[in-house]
């Protein structure tokens, strides 16, 4: 009797020890999160926003207005590859947590047998058993619960990870789409500059036919001008179909043309405010996510320290039985054992399994702070991206109507034999050149709002 009460107490003892590590749930540690963004024009380099309300929360569907780009963004939600596996991961997570659960719960299992015997032609004895057994874990220590816990936080990650697929489908749509609409006034340029590179080397050869001693290099500068526009035309279109089944691979769909709206209809919404601090990040999928992976570590970190407790089972039995045909009628017979396992000397798994526990652990909160210190960054890109962009494209403007007015002016003088015909194929070129950087640049705008869209998160639904 003494030696069940001394059980008892230490049983009590070693609970009341426990609990706090055993049983205790996941609490945020500190994390560096100070001047996570760098103003893009502010001389102090440091994201000054007095309005909360997050460019990161805006729905898809208000960052991304053209009609056909949300058509063809709701196509590759629909049927992309990718998403599709990511939901099918959630559902075998949730399916795991439905398991863990029912660890809670007593396992039942029934295994009937009947045997028929004689011995020496005797007559048959009949045998029969109808055993049900039900065994019980009682989890004192948390190992069911925290192992639980860890499997919920497996689960939201999962869900996080399917947000992050989201968002990575919504962006690349949007910017293979921009990128067409980039190709699409490209071409339109280099159509306009094959127009005017014709006219000037047909000017050249009327003039070397009909004015004497007039070089026939003329004729050919004039001529590979025009042809080197031609190539360019050819690359575009090549380009272009390249983009168009990248983007209905995004869809799953086969290679087809893409129907499009134009580059310079593309609106957006003209302040593009960013929130304060880490809560910019709320929508972060990847940072929750990673998160998580530290609160799963945390309850694996319990699941291992549980490992240096008992293992209490309460195992009971009930049968049907005629006791090897002794008792006819068949009688019921019932059993109850309660068993105590006390891990002891197990070669040292229990202690390292509490190492590698502990070193998992700060492996992901070392990966959860350069998750948060890389949106940062990502954010920060997008936003000097964005205005840089915008800024050069203002300048480049005034650029090509200065080019624009130099070529016309070069043509006149030309006929006025007070220039020579390099100097018209050179502000062409240089026409063609600036117009094709401006728009490259107004790409970039577009592309730095998809940035900004995805580095914080990917907004609402």
């Amino acid at each position: 009797m003494k030696k069940i009460n001394v059980m008892i107490i230490g049983l009590a003892t070693v609970m009341m020890t426990g609990c706090k590590t055993l049983y205790g749930t996941y609490e945020r540690p500190d994390v560096h999160a100070d001047g996570l963004y760098r103003d893009p024009v502010s001389m102090t380099d440091t994201l000054t926003v007095n309005d909360t309300t997050s460019f990161g929360n805006m729905p898809w569907r208000e960052v991304f207005t053209d009609p056909q780009l949300q058509t063809l963004i709701e196509k590759a939600l629909a049927n992309n590859a990718d998403l599709l596996n990511a939901a099918l991961n959630v559902k075998m997570v949730e399916e795991q947590l439905k398991v863990a659960k029912l660890a809670f719960l007593p396992s039942v299992a029934i295994s009937p047998q009947g045997t028929l015997s004689s011995f020496d032609g005797a007559a048959v004895t009949k045998a029969y058993t109808l055993p049900v057994s039900a065994s019980w874990n009682l989890d004192l220590f948390g190992n069911l619960l925290n192992s639980k816990r860890s499997v919920q936080m497996q689960l939201l990650a999962m869900k996080d990870y399917q947000t992050v697929v989201q968002c990575n489908i919504i962006s690349g749509i949007a910017n293979l789409y921009y990128t067409l609409l980039m190709l699409d006034r490209q071409g339109e340029i280099i159509d306009e500059m094959t127009d005017l590179t014709k006219q000037t080397w047909e000017r050249m050869k009327l003039l070397k036919e009909t004015r004497a001693g007039y070089r026939s290099t003329a004729v050919q500068s004039a001529e590979a001008s025009y042809l080197s526009v031609q190539a360019q035309a050819v690359d575009l279109k090549r380009q272009i179909r390249e983009v168009e089944n990248s983007l209905t691979l995004l869809m799953g769909e086969p290679a087809h043309a893409i129907a499009r709206g134009k580059m310079e209809n593309q609106t957006f919404p003209s302040y593009l405010s960013t929130g304060v601090g880490i809560q910019l990040l709320n929508n972060r999928a990847d940072v929750h996510a990673a998160e998580l992976s530290l609160a799963q570590c945390f309850y694996d970190i319990n699941v291992a320290r549980s490992r240096f407790y008992p293992n209490i089972t309460i195992t009971g039995t009930g049968a049907f039985t005629n006791n090897n045909g002794l008792v006819n009628p068949g009688k019921i017979l019932l059993s109850a054992v309660g068993s105590l396992v006390q891990p002891v000397f197990q070669h040292g798994q229990i202690v390292a399994g509490l190492k590698v526990a502990k070193m998992q652990y700060e492996q992901a909160y070392n990966t959860w702070q350069n998750t948060i210190l890389k949106a940062g960054n990502e954010v920060s890109n997008a936003l000097v991206l964005y205005n840089a962009s915008q800024e050069k494209s203002l300048i480049e403007a005034k650029q090509i109507e200065v080019l624009r007015q130099n070529v016309e002016d070069t043509k006149a003088s030309y006929g006025l034999n007070a220039t020579t015909y390099l100097e018209i194929i050179s502000a062409q070129s240089s026409l063609l050149n600036a117009e094709i950087s401006k728009v490259s640049d107004d790409f970039y705008r577009l592309q730095a709002v998809v940035n900004l869209y995805q580095a914080l998160g990917g907004g609402g639904k």
